[in-house]
């Protein structure tokens, strides 16, 4: 079976970890359900997870074992002490945790989406409050379990507009979400090598069979920016307190601050989702500049939240 990458591991007990601390005793099949995950790959997770705490060690381990088929957690004293985090590391740990958020069995509610809206409002990002989530693509699921199966899948993919779709045999050995769009690596059998899939652009999937070939030692890391010349650049006038877009995100150019400390910001948009969701996180400390076109985008996604909440009550 091939060594699933390191950042797939992470990116589940960041969502199973919270999970399990809430409810301290749970079966080891109603968690692997859950989380779509294998018996023996949430086992190995979680038996290192065992083995995780800070020096000396002796007491500050994270308490995890499992007997007789049934999960027992403990909350580790280290989890309860307030953490110093400078900038960085807090942005950092938005950014893993939110694409933690997009793997199956995720709660919305939980203790980590809790945190992660507490780490937003801190760093100024979300001053609202409000948390736009879009739902995951069944695909996801398709691919998630071809993943855990080590299965060969056929799929018919349009590589881009101006040709016409193609049948694909892959091995897919991860998905991710990255700045609104899903992706997967995956071996192109007919390429003879690793490639990067959008998974909106699959038309159809089959599997047909178990893979053949074992994951690389080394991959591009799920989460990495895929910006190139094709895609769509958009300007963005910023204050102050939205400075966060061009530390966080790469871009094109920053121009100077103006007399109240706005800028200019170019920058790729992968997708007209992923800048609904950045603008409704700015409100008003935001304007589109150009294109004229995209400056109707964020009146029109709040209209529809709105709409949500009025269907909702």
């Amino acid at each position: 079976m091939a060594q699933r990458p390191a950042t797939e591991r992470l990116r589940r007990l960041l969502i199973i970890l919270p999970w399990l601390m809430e409810r301290g005793e749970v079966s080891v099949d109603e968690v692997a359900e859950r989380f779509s995950v294998g018996v023996d790959d949430l086992i190995r997770d979680l038996e290192l997870v065992s083995m995780c705490g800070l020096p000396p060690y002796v007491d500050e381990m994270i308490d995890v074992f499992i007997d007789e088929g049934m999960i027992f957690v403990g909350i580790p004293r280290l989890f309860t002490r307030p953490l110093r985090l400078s900038e960085v590391e807090a942005f950092e740990l938005l950014a893993a945790g939110r694409a933690a958020m997009q793997l199956p069995g995720a709660d919305l509610d939980g203790a980590l989406a809790r945190g992660l809206g507490k780490i937003a409002m801190g760093l100024g990002e979300d001053d609202t409050g409000l948390l736009v989530v879009a739902p995951t693509p069944a695909i996801v699921e398709k691919l998630s379990q071809a993943i855990e199966n080590r299965e060969r899948v056929e799929v018919r993919y349009q590589s881009s507009k101006d040709v016409a779709p193609t049948d694909r045999l892959l091995e897919p050995f991860v998905v991710f979400s990255s700045q609104g769009n899903w992706y997967t690596h995956a071996h192109d059998v007919g390429a003879e090598g690793l490639r990067t899939f959008r998974l909106d652009r699959i038309e159809s999937l089959t599997v047909i069979g178990q893979a053949e070939n074992e994951a690389p030692d080394s991959m591009p890391e799920p989460g990495i920016w895929f910006a190139d010349a094709e895609i769509e650049r958009v300007t963005l006038r910023v204050a102050p307190r939205g400075r966060w877009i061009y530390e966080r995100y790469p871009v094109d150019e920053v121009s100077s601050p103006d007399a109240d400390g706005w800028v200019e910001v170019r920058l790729a948009v992968t997708s007209r989702q992923w800048l609904e969701r950045l603008l409704l996180r700015l409100g008003d400390a935001v304007e589109v500049v150009d294109p004229s076109s995209m400056r109707v985008v964020r009146s029109e996604a709040a209209a529809r939240v709105l709409g949500c909440y009025s269907v909702k009550g």
